[in-house]
């Protein structure tokens, strides 16, 4: 399997939190996921519990595995001041073994690009299978892929992302390019982070392995599950062409 690259990208969780602080409309879909196939819940690459937290916050046993002890390390003291219980399970979602089964296990937010090669694919659904309960289920959510944007001019930055720093050097701006190998569909992004006056303070790679529709189906399918339903959004319409998202709900056959 290849390593997972992603390490710089979530070296500091508090630039993380404020990155993603107005990303909030997926924590209701996988609310209604909850309440429809019940508890207990583990979440993959649960990085500063941005979902996993609020989740506790309702009475929800859940349990949030990540590779970074970084980002656990920060979502503890947010659990903590919260006052709220979360299992956090520090373990590489290719290569992890629970004493405990799961009725939904879900892989949040584009999270599921960071496994690049078809082995580490398969090793995290074989540990994802073995961690359902015989009625559980199990729901990717990573986004349909634009040609326009995988195809960009690769000299060419685009702002993503502005917020105060939290350590009060001013306004970072994060811009990105790309490059996409289209061989190993692998979409090579580097981000930039501007912080006050200092322009490019450091670089930061986002590889991610694009996932196209009938790929990740047959990608499920291939490895022993069965397709209940797919999303195109989050407001949960069927999926379609134009669906800025695949969100997939699955079972093991």
């Amino acid at each position: 399997m290849k390593p997972i690259d992603c390490e710089d990208l979530y070296s500091d969780g508090r630039h993380y939190d404020c990155q993603t602080k107005y990303l909030v409309e997926d924590i209701p879909f996988h609310l209604r996921q909850i309440k429809k196939y019940g508890g207990p819940v583990l979440e993959l690459a649960c990085g500063t519990g941005r979902i996993t937290i609020p989740m506790a916050e309702k009475g929800i046993e859940i349990t949030g595995l990540d590779v970074s002890e970084t980002m656990l390390s920060h979502a503890r003291k947010k659990a903590a001041k919260k006052g709220v219980n979360v299992e956090w399970i520090k373990a590489d979602c290719r290569n992890f073994k629970l004493n405990k089964k799961f009725n939904l296990i879900f892989f949040p937010f584009n999270s599921i690009t960071h496994l690049h090669d078809l082995k580490s694919l398969e090793a995290c659904f074989s540990c994802v299978k073995e961690h359902l309960t015989h009625k559980g289920r199990f729901v990717i959510d990573v986004f349909n892929p634009h040609l326009d944007i995988l195809m960009r001019d690769p000299s060419r930055r685009y702002q993503i992302s502005q917020y105060s720093d939290p350590d009060g050097k001013g306004t970072v701006i994060i811009t990105e390019n790309n490059i996409y190998d289209t061989a190993t569909q692998i979409n090579r992004i580097k981000w930039y982070y501007s912080i006050g006056k200092e322009k490019d303070k450091f670089v930061v790679e986002n590889n991610m392995r694009i996932l196209f529709p009938q790929e990740l189906d047959a990608l499920l399918l291939y490895n022993g599950f069965t397709i209940e339903t797919k999303f195109g959004n989050y407001d949960e319409t069927p999926f379609d062409s134009a669906s800025p998202k695949q969100l997939v709900v699955c079972y093991p056959k």
